[in-house]
């Protein structure tokens, strides 16, 4: 190997890749980064650390990172940890199956990076400028902007909505160009609350 060329780039690499678990018929995880059996507590904190994993079936090879997350979050809300309100989940119930459900991920997405971004700005500065104590003013500022936006992309989901009592009225158009111009406005509408939502971290 040359003198100038250093082995750092694949060390590096190795480091960031996701640590991989697999789950076994018996139901169990084991850690291959620690060669060691977990449980969902352990993967639990794992994500509290921000240790980023994938989970496989170790049969199918199957990605189940998604059921293996679900069922950490069914076991937290058992525990009395009730961080997702009961009407949300009824909502968010309702978009299964529903023609808005391509739409949804990608706000819940956008709307946890803010509220995270939020979190941490008012972590620092109430251990930075105000010795600790918490500034419930300030935070509770923070919740009525997400709860704000919350209420504006829920009335933007549905669309039409407003348009259910006037439809008597006047019928609604049709043919592709109706189409087209409904999409558009669907995009125009996505792309404002984007503009909404990453401009909130900045105020």
């Amino acid at each position: 190997m040359p003198d100038n060329v250093t082995p750092e780039k694949a060390p590096t690499e190795a480091a960031t890749a996701p640590v991989t678990i697999k789950k076994y018929a018996n139901r169990r995880l084991y850690n291959t980064a620690t060669s060691s059996y977990v449980t969902l507590e352990h993967l639990c904190q794992m994500v509290k650390d921000g240790v980023d994993f994938v989970v496989f079936d170790a049969k199918t090879s199957e990605d189940i990172t998604r059921q293996i997350l679900t069922q950490i979050i069914v076991e937290e809300e058992a525990k009395g940890q009730n961080l997702l309100p009961i009407s949300f989940m009824r909502k968010l119930i309702g978009f299964y199956g529903d023609n808005m459900q391509w739409a949804l991920p990608s706000y819940l997405d956008h709307s946890m990076q803010s509220f995270t971004h939020n979190q941490d700005r008012m972590r620092d500065y109430f251990s930075k400028t105000m010795g600790g104590i918490f500034p419930f003013d300030a935070f509770n500022n923070v919740g009525k902007q997400n709860l704000a936006m919350m209420e504006k992309a829920m009335k933007m989901f549905a669309p039409f909505a407003a348009q259910a009592d006037t439809t008597h009225e006047k019928p609604p158009a049709a043919g592709p160009q109706a189409a087209g111009n409904e999409i558009d406005d669907l995009r125009r509408r996505l792309d404002e609350l984007a503009r909404e939502i990453g401009g909130m971290g900045k105020k």
